[in-house]
């Protein structure tokens, strides 16, 4: 699973200034000239498919001459922009088709990306679960407050106002139980469009064909080289993109292997938190990609060294400060059980399972710290509205003053 890479800047086209456009009225004279000239066929015979539009051109144009060819003109810049249009269409509906299939890049309720960068959205995750609703940034406050006190309640399981540790791993574990069981409705649907013949089973070399045919190949010409045992040829980026999945798949694919996936191990492929294999593969590959020294295990050093690039100015700055920031915390607070300074396979592996009702309370006890500013180990209204910027990624002012009214 690829995790999302580091932010690339690009210098956008600057738009002319209106200062550099002509002032000498020469567009205008032309303009005028050549509504004079003989209309155009295509032009009349698209005015024809819009009535409404054509009676008031020729209403407009007994005034101004030169508003039938400028209308004209924009139906032409219309009609010809068209096959474009469809043309767009067809690359987002190839790269719908190319995300549905391939592993997701982001897996909700889980601590690591799959390149080691730390899931910034996993508090909201667990805390809202699917129910994300209302809570956008141009949301109404009055709205989001009601909300957030709502979903209070519902954690707040006996009444009393205050949300304790284990109220909070209940609610943790109740909405990572969400998110795994719609990662399961969309692996079924996903597993049906790679599997044609429906036979339950669904080999490499038919996902593979399916992937490449996202990619703009022929489903067709990729089938018949397949069948002459003949290899397509792909760029090196897709070749090693192959490459990836292919390792993926065979790992996906349980004893004895036959590189045919079931429905399950096809799950397990798109989403490996939903195996405990998989997931030793997922760990497996981030230690690999951090481990410096070889050891295959990491040091807080190795955890917390930075990404590939350089610090160019102050905001730059301020990310890779905060980058070692939240994983030294999350190093030594959450990963290393032990607190032996080094973080293993094993460690690592019980962090990132989202189904660890040990690391759920872990969680649960750091939320609550988050907020919990008269330190009394609970959640309470006032706290949680104060700090919702945390809970749900959007920050509701006048906390204190609508608490009461909320509830």
């Amino acid at each position: 699973m690829a995790a999302p890479a580091s932010p690339r800047g690009g210098r956008a086209r600057p738009s002319p200034p209106a200062s550099s456009r002509k002032k000498d009225g020469r567009g205008l004279a032309e303009g005028v000239g050549a509504a004079r000239r003989p209309a155009d066929p295509a032009l009349l015979a698209t005015l024809a498919g819009h009535p409404a539009i054509w009676t008031q051109v020729a209403m407009a144009s007994r005034q101004a001459p030169c508003c039938l060819w400028l209308l004209g003109v924009i139906l032409l810049m219309d009609v010809s922009a068209r096959p474009a249009n469809h043309s767009s269409a067809r690359e987002r509906a190839g790269l719908r088709e190319e995300n549905e299939i391939l592993p997701p890049d982001h897996l909700n309720g889980v601590k690591l990306e799959m390149d080691g960068h730390l899931n910034k959205g996993f508090h909201q995750e667990v805390f809202l679960g699917k129910d994300t609703d209302g809570f956008e940034e141009d949301a109404e406050p009055r709205k989001s407050r009601r909300k957030l006190m709502i979903i209070f309640s519902k954690v707040d399981v006996n009444a009393d106002r205050r949300i304790s540790p284990k109220e909070m791993q209940h609610w943790i574990m109740q909405k990572t139980a969400e998110h795994f069981q719609e990662a399961v409705q969309e692996s079924r649907a996903h597993f049906r469009a790679v599997d044609p013949d429906g036979d339950g089973r669904v080999s490499w070399d038919e996902y593979k064909v399916k992937f490449l045919a996202s990619k703009g190949h022929s489903e067709r010409g990729l089938a018949e080289k397949m069948r002459s045992n003949e290899e397509p040829k792909v760029d090196e980026e897709t070749q090693e993109v192959l490459e990836n999945l292919k390792d993926r798949w065979y790992q996906a694919d349980n004893p004895p292997s036959d590189l045919l996936l079931t429905e399950d191990e096809f799950l397990s492929f798109l989403h490996p938190e939903h195996s405990r294999g998989m997931l030793k593969f997922m760990v497996k590959e981030i230690v690999r990609d951090l481990d410096q020294d070889g050891d295959k295990q990491l040091s807080l050093p190795e955890f917390i060294s930075l990404p590939v690039g350089t610090v160019e100015n102050q905001q730059g700055q301020d990310v890779d400060d905060n980058w070692v920031r939240d994983r030294k915390r999350e190093f030594e607070e959450l990963i290393d059980a032990n607190h032996d300074g080094i973080v293993t396979m094993a460690e690592l592996e019980d962090y990132m399972d989202p189904m660890n009702e040990y690391n759920a309370l872990n969680e649960a006890k750091q939320m609550i710290a988050i907020a919990d500013e008269n330190q009394n180990q609970h959640l309470e209204p006032e706290e949680v509205l104060k700090y919702s910027e945390f809970f749900t990624g959007s920050k509701l002012m006048d906390y204190a003053r609508n608490v009461h009214e909320e509830f």
